[in-house]
């Protein structure tokens, strides 16, 4: 069955394919940068990439024919705080016009529960996209989720976030809506589940675990589940913009998205029915046991996707390709080079630096330049790394983003997210004599952007005389 799926990139999209993939479909990966694809090359080898972005006008130059499937799994919530519901309207409304060139008999798009009287605007765009797709040429099917839980997932790494790094809470009142969360295999179950399947035709479902909670059970019970306490004391006063910094600064979400969650955590998300869950025979997972599945993941470094490597998850919504070439011209930069005795290890080394390893040098300083860049709105290196030793293209790290991880020709390029008068790269390789390179460089924006690097060019001294020496030696 030719299968083509949307969001490929993305925390769900990820999950799905290898599934799809076993189960013998042909896949098209759909993508807005061919070079971002964040899956390893024997898997690329069995699907096909279609690079498109719905938000552009349709070009029906060499587009894919007679899908049997499409996923829609495309959102814009991290994008912007007050023009996303326009970006999802314009996206799902050009999606349409490809689905009609290319004959797709069934559309599967995962949307949230919408069953309040009062929905937050970011419930409202969801349900105005169901709409928008329900006027396509196909069979389309509506699953409707609250929270996903899973390794990775946005709302379980918040939870997560709040709960280990806060043990006493004073949290607003949002905390005892209700809501019903589901886990991730559950989602993938349903996804697989409806696939032209007769009975799911131009219907929508909403999908749940079993477990109606406030968010503040949800982190009480995460508490419990990990074995340790948390106190979580209320208090009315705290406005939506209060509670969107409190999320912003304590967890690694971004301040757009943590915005557009509160507006949303006001709103009570149950299930009204669970009609599919006897239609495809599924056995709801309980939310305790999601933490404790995902919790194996986490530990076994198995991972398979995180929301922080997608795009939204840093300030910068461009093609990332035209910054792979780094510039020589109007930069300025520091180039290091040594010697090394080890190139396996040095390697293992380079593709291990940041998230709980470190930079090998000044940790200290580098978490003072995330604590200054999350003040100024930046992304802050508390995003870390999906998995501690494996990079993909387009992974998040730390405030850096992964442009180029090729092992083979032994090179790593990364391009920073974090708030700064310029531009900046941090590259790694090593040449055939086993000289190791490190070169950062610069491209500043005016006056401010040389200023800026001048400032700091007695920390650079030492930071990355220390970062290459120790990558070039820590070697036992």
């Amino acid at each position: 069955m030719r299968i083509l799926l949307t969001g490929a990139n993305g925390y769900v999209g990820r999950r799905l394919l290898p599934e799809l993939l076993e189960s013998g479909h042909e896949v098209i990966c759909c993508v807005r940068d061919v070079n971002r694809l964040g899956i390893d090359k024997e898997t690329i080898k069995l699907i096909t990439l279609w690079e498109v972005d719905f938000l552009n006008e349709p070009n029906f130059e060499s587009i894919p024919k007679n899908i049997d499937v499409a996923y829609y799994l495309i959102h814009s919530m991290s994008s912007s705080i007050t023009a996303f519901d326009e970006m999802e309207s314009k996206t799902a409304k050009i999606f349409n016009q490809y689905m009609n060139k290319m004959q797709t008999k069934q559309v599967i798009y995962l949307s949230g529960i919408v069953n309040d009287d009062h929905l937050s605007k970011h419930l409202q765009s969801r349900k105005n996209v169901e709409e928008i797709l329900y006027q396509g040429n196909y069979q389309l099917t509506v699953l409707r989720a609250g929270i996903i839980v899973g390794s990775g997932s946005s709302s379980f790494e918040i939870i997560r976030d709040l709960s280990e790094k806060l043990p006493v809470m004073i949290t607003p009142k949002w905390v005892l809506t209700k809501t019903q969360s589901i886990a991730i295999r559950n989602v993938i179950q349903y996804l697989i589940g409806v696939i032209h399947n007769t009975n799911c035709s131009n219907q929508s479902f909403d999908i749940a675990g079993p477990d109606v909670l406030t968010y503040k059970q949800m982190l009480q019970l995460y508490a419990t589940t990990r074995g340790f306490k948390n106190w979580i004391f209320t208090v009315p006063i705290m406005t939506p913009k209060l509670s969107s910094y409190w999320l912003y600064f304590v967890t690694s979400t971004s301040y757009k998205l943590a915005m557009n969650l509160v507006d949303s955590m006001k709103i009570e998300v149950i299930a009204k029915d669970n009609r599919l869950q006897k239609l495809l025979n599924i056995q709801p997972i309980s939310y305790t046991e999601a933490i404790e599945l995902a919790f194996i993941k986490i530990e076994q470094h198995l991972v398979i996707s995180s929301w922080k490597d997608s795009l939204v998850s840093g300030r910068f919504k461009k093609n990332l390709t035209e910054f792979i070439q780094v510039p020589k011209y109007g930069c300025l930069n520091d180039h290091k080079k040594i010697k090394i005795t080890n190139l396996e290890k040095t390697l293992e080394n380079i593709w291990s630096i940041g998230g709980e390893k470190g930079w090998y040098y000044g940790n200290w300083m580098w978490k003072i330049r995330g604590f200054i860049d999350k003040l100024f709105g930046g992304v802050g290196l508390r995003r870390g790394r999906t998995h501690p030793t494996h990079i993909d293209n387009g992974d998040a790290l730390d405030f850096w983003r992964v442009l180029l991880a090729d092992k083979e020709k032994k090179r790593l390029l990364l391009f920073a997210e974090m708030r700064l008068p310029g531009e900046a790269w941090l590259e790694f390789w090593i040449d055939e004599n086993n000289i190791l390179h490190q070169v950062a460089t610069f491209r500043p924006k005016g006056l401010t952007g040389r200023l800026y690097w001048y400032s700091l060019v007695p920390f650079h001294f030492f930071i990355f005389n220390g970062m290459i020496r120790n990558i070039a030696e820590n070697n036992l």
